[in-house]
Formats: structure tokens, sequence, C-alpha cells
């Protein structure tokens, strides 16, 4: 078949979607289209979209309570429905740019508290494995350690406390990941540094054993005994029956050092790894 005779059925389809693109494009306008409606009844319809997951249609009308009753109590509480609703809809972006236009414009609102949070959990479900660029998580620590901060007694404080929990693990898994790069490649000064911020600043998370065992191994390698021991005495006297003290344990006793000598003084996690720690 000839590009000739092909001609017609293609202008005919173009025809169809141009059509198509039209009607679609009458359907948006017929939906937004200024039909004045009570507050109450726009709002309730936006929840009730929202309730069955259609969340297009949800923002929508919440936008529309907006427009038509710019200065009402609904109008503010739809701000953060919108806000909500695009969250809902996994469109975090938008989430947050909504919460925080609520914020700029009521900065004192009765759902300022919430606002804050669903900035943070936006962040936080966009977290992704350690293997990857951790912005987000940094983001998703600052908007929840905001929220604890500004609201220390609110239901949303106590949610966002778990989760900086999980975020400094992450954070601290991925400091991890690089140290042990570091040790792998024979880097061993840089390595120390990465293992260093797991037990100074993410200290309560589940790679800290790992972190102070990792010392150890650095220590030695550079030749510095006493602070390698430093290190297996703290990791002996906080994580007392860990696989990773077994394994420092052996390490240092080989060298003849005794991590449970009575001259090892036990101080605290952090007194133990600062130079100078009391």
């Amino acid at each position: 078949m000839s590009l000739l005779k092909l001609r017609p059925s293609l202008l005919i389809l173009a025809c169809i979607v141009a059509v198509s693109g039209c009607q679609s494009a009458n359907k948006r306008k017929q939906e937004l289209a200024y039909i004045e409606r009570p507050v109450e009844q726009l709002y309730n319809q936006g929840a009730q979209e929202l309730d069955k997951r259609n969340f297009d249609r949800a923002i929508l009308l919440f936008n529309e309570v907006e427009r038509q009753h710019p200065y009402s109590e609904w109008a503010r509480k739809s701000m953060v429905m919108t806000a909500y609703a695009s969250y809902q809809a996994r469109d975090y972006d938008e989430a947050i740019a909504g919460a925080q236009r609520y914020l700029s414009l009521h900065p004192g609102g009765s759902e300022a508290d919430y606002a804050y949070y669903l900035i943070a959990v936006s962040y936080f479900d966009q977290i992704v494995d350690i293997g990857r660029d951790q912005r987000t998580t940094e983001l998703a620590l600052s908007a929840l350690q905001d929220v604890t901060r500004r609201f220390p007694n609110s239901s949303y404080a106590r949610d966002a406390s778990l989760k900086i929990d999980m975020v400094n693990d992450q954070l601290a898994g991925k400091e991890m990941e690089i140290g042990r790069w570091y040790l792998r490649s024979n880097q061993t000064l840089a390595a120390v540094n990465r293992f260093k911020k797991v037990v100074t600043t993410y200290d309560t998370t589940s790679h800290t054993p790992e972190a102070l065992h990792r010392l150890v191994e650095s220590y030695l390698t550079l030749g510095l005994r006493d602070q390698a021991l430093a290190a297996g005495a703290t990791l002996g006297y906080n994580y007392p029956g860990s696989d990773w003290y077994k394994m420092s344990y052996r390490l240092l006793t080989k060298e003849g050092l005794d991590p449970e000598a009575d001259s090892a003084p036990r101080r605290t996690l952090i007194q133990k790894i600062i130079p100078g720690g009391k």
C-alpha cells in the first residue's frame, strides 16, 4: 500500500484525536466553570470525593471553596484538604507546596500543626534506599524535627518522633556504607571520620555497635592502639553481648590489649570517642 493511500486515513485519525481532545477540554472547563454554591455544599462534596479516592475531583472542589468563599473559615480548611488530597494522590511536591502556602497565609491557623506534619510525611514517604542520595532524607529529618519542636505535646509530634528514629537510622546506614567503602579502598582515615559520625551523631541507632567495631579495626590498622582500646571498651560497656564486641575483643586481645581490664575507664559512649572526654 502506498504512502499516498495512507494519508486520508491519517487525516481522519488526526481529526478524531482533535475532536476527542476538544471534548476533554470542554469537560474540564465545565468542571471548573463558576457555579455559585453554598460553601458547606462545596466542602462536603470535596470531602466525599476524597473518601471515594477521586483525588483530582476533590482538589477541584476544595479549590472552588477558596475561589467562591475566599475569606471564610472553610477556605482556610480547604487549603489544607487540597494539600492532603495531593498527598493521598502521591503528588508530594504539590502536597508540600500546598501546605507551605497555607502556612505562609495562616501561620497561626488551627490547622498549622497538621500542615507542618503534612510537609514532613511528604518528604518521609519519598525516602529511598541508602544506596542513593539522601537529600530527601535530610529534608524529612528537618521537617520532622520542626513538628516536634513547634508542637511537642501533639499527636503529630509523637508520630514524628518515631519517624525521626527511622530517619536517623537511615542516615547512619548511609554513613556506614560510605565508611565500609573507604575501608575496602584502604582510605582508613576517611573511614574513621564516617564511623565516628555514626557514634557521635547517630548513637541511638542500630548501627552504633558496628561503627564502634569498625573503629577498633581502623585504629589498629593505623597503629593507634589507645584509640582502638577506647573504642573496644566503649563497645563492651554499651553492648557487652553483641557479636560486634566479640569480634572486637578477639582483635584487641590478639594485640595484647584487654578492653575489660580494670584500668580501662568506663565512661559514656561519646566521652570514650571524643578526644579529651571525661
